[in-house]
């Protein structure tokens, strides 16, 4: 099995001679007489990237673009033959499959090619040739169908602002080996920020070809190119995607609902044509299926929700917001507690459900965009919460909880991100009363490179009041790293001081384990 420290020298390496026709293993001669089209530079600095891996196949993604952040380029009205090749080793003198797929116009020329017939619990090298053009290298596996043996590294990242600062998280990530990275939202950023570090060309995102614009400003940083290439990733959205604090059809400011319905339709499309999501996920209209779960044998069940497409909106925003995440005292909100609101929607909250219920992993983590933790940020007598949380659905989150204590499943952790904080909190019904039982665990990531959220919420998390809350620290940006054996899951939270320079020096800032059984966080 090839390390993947030394993967991450092969893939630097073969970023760099992508297109060049330098140095890469020669591609197999059966493929060399098939017709291709004709470049005039390399369609291909968008990367590759593979996701949803299952015990027999994944997903391999790449999309064809000579210019990709130029707004008046493109490929062209017709689909595209693109040869892909996949590997046992990373020399591709064992390659087991290949063949030719399209590059589809309508969908930005992106590859979506879910491959089946592979061995579980392998790993694999791809690469994918159009013209005389041959991509990046990246390594993928598949899940195993029993007990995996060696550890899974595991990272969750959130909330990664192009203009906000580097992306030295995934050089981290990368350098440690890392097996599957699970992005919970706001992998782009809608707007534009008033002190940018890097540039990217455009105002904010209304229509389908200002969000590819907006991807492909952000797959032109090298490091994300990379972290795509070197493991696979799972994905789920939250609002920035397509609108800050939008919630279902409804804007932030919904005074333009009628073009807001097509902007979301855009947004959706250009998240599609950039992510290696399945088949299944391919939008019809304004609906994307995002919620879907993956096992990985009998060690781990992830299930991704979408905790933002089909919510209920927002209720009670400080006036003059019409729409969108408020701090909102409880006693002045008649309809905070209303029973019909809900943050998944029936349908999904009956899915996970559902899922929880049938799950036979020994590990069960829930994967959504937001914090599930509730605290009161007022520390007077009266009651504030964030709206645009799980604070601000408090029936729907009641409801979650309750299926995951009445499922059954084994060691369920919540992850979220979106509050550009780490978190890591226990989870009952009655938060923060000892007499309550345990349901679960969260731990929430901080943000890539976003900012961070006012200091009275973290001074609110650090009440002794709070209970439950183990840490609450928003002043570094990073991910968290996650490392997984039956016995026991153990939480390290990787932080950066600041991401504003081209160089920094990750620091550990604490670590956390959960054992096998016995419910409830404790200090590593």
């Amino acid at each position: 099995m090839t390390d993947r420290r030394d993967f991450l020298s092969a893939t630097l390496l073969s970023a760099a001679l992508a297109g060049s026709g330098i140095g890469l293993p020669a591609w197999s001669a059966t493929q060399q007489s098939a017709r291709r089209p004709q470049f005039k530079s390399d369609p291909f600095g968008l990367g590759v990237a593979s996701g949803y891996p299952v015990n027999d196949g994944i997903v391999l993604w790449t999309r064809l673009a000579t210019q990709p952040t130029n707004p008046e380029a493109h490929q062209g009205e017709y689909d595209l033959a693109v040869h892909y090749e996949i590997s046992e080793d990373a020399h591709f003198s064992k390659v087991i499959q290949s063949g030719v797929t399209r590059a589809e116009a309508r969908y930005a020329h992106s590859v979506h090619l879910e491959v089946r017939g592979l061995k579980p619990g392998r790993d694999y090298f791809y690469r994918f040739r159009a013209g005389d053009y041959v991509s990046s290298i990246g390594r993928t596996w598949t899940s195993p169908l029993g007990e995996r043996q060696a550890p899974l590294q595991i990272a969750v990242a959130s909330c990664q602002h192009y203009e906000q600062g580097y992306f030295h998280a995934y050089s981290h990530m990368i350098e440690r080996g890392t097996d599957l990275i699970i992005h919970v939202g706001d992998y782009i950023y809608e707007g534009n920020t008033s002190s940018p570090v890097r540039r990217h060309d455009i105002g904010e995102c209304k229509t389908l070809n200002d969000y590819r614009l907006r991807y492909a400003w952000y797959r032109s940083d090298p490091v994300l190119r990379a972290a795509h290439a070197h493991c696979p990733w799972l994905v789920t959205h939250d609002d920035h995607e397509v609108d800050n604090d939008y919630a279902g059809l409804i804007a932030e400011h919904p005074d333009g609902q009628a073009e807001f319905a097509a902007r979301r339709a855009a947004a959706y499309q250009a998240y599609w044509e950039h992510m290696p999501l399945p088949r299944s996920a391919l939008p019809r209209g304004n609906d994307m299926q995002l919620y879907m779960t993956r096992t990985l044998g009998d060690l781990l069940a992830i299930h991704m929700l979408d905790e933002r497409q089909y919510r209920s909106p927002q209720v009670c925003p400080t006036p003059p917001r019409l729409g969108g995440g408020s701090r909102v005292y409880v006693d002045a909100c008649p309809s905070w507690n209303d029973e019909s609101r809900s943050i998944l929607g029936a349908t999904q909250e009956g899915w996970i459900d559902a899922q929880l219920r049938a799950s036979n992993a020994r590990w069960n983590f829930i994967a959504q965009g937001v914090v599930m933790t509730l605290i009161d940020e007022d520390p007077g007598p009266r009651q504030q919460h964030w709206s645009d949380s799980w604070a601000g659905y408090p029936a729907a989150r009641r409801r979650m909880l309750e299926s995951i204590a009445s499922s059954g499943c084994k060691n369920p952790v919540m992850l979220g991100g979106d509050i550009h904080a780490f978190i890591v909190a226990d989870q009952r019904l009655v938060p923060h009363d000892n007499d309550s039982p345990l349901i679960a665990s969260e731990i929430v990531t901080t943000s890539i490179t976003s900012g961070p959220p006012p200091q009275k919420v973290i001074d609110a998390y650090n009440r002794p009041e709070a209970s439950d809350v183990f840490l609450a620290d928003g002043a570094y940006r990073g991910y968290a790293r996650l490392t997984l054996t039956p016995a026991r899951l153990e939480a390290e939270l990787i932080g950066y001081a600041s991401v504003r320079e081209p160089e920094a020096v990750a620091q550990s800032l604490a670590r956390f384990v959960i054992e096998d059984s016995r419910p409830g966080l404790q200090r590593a």
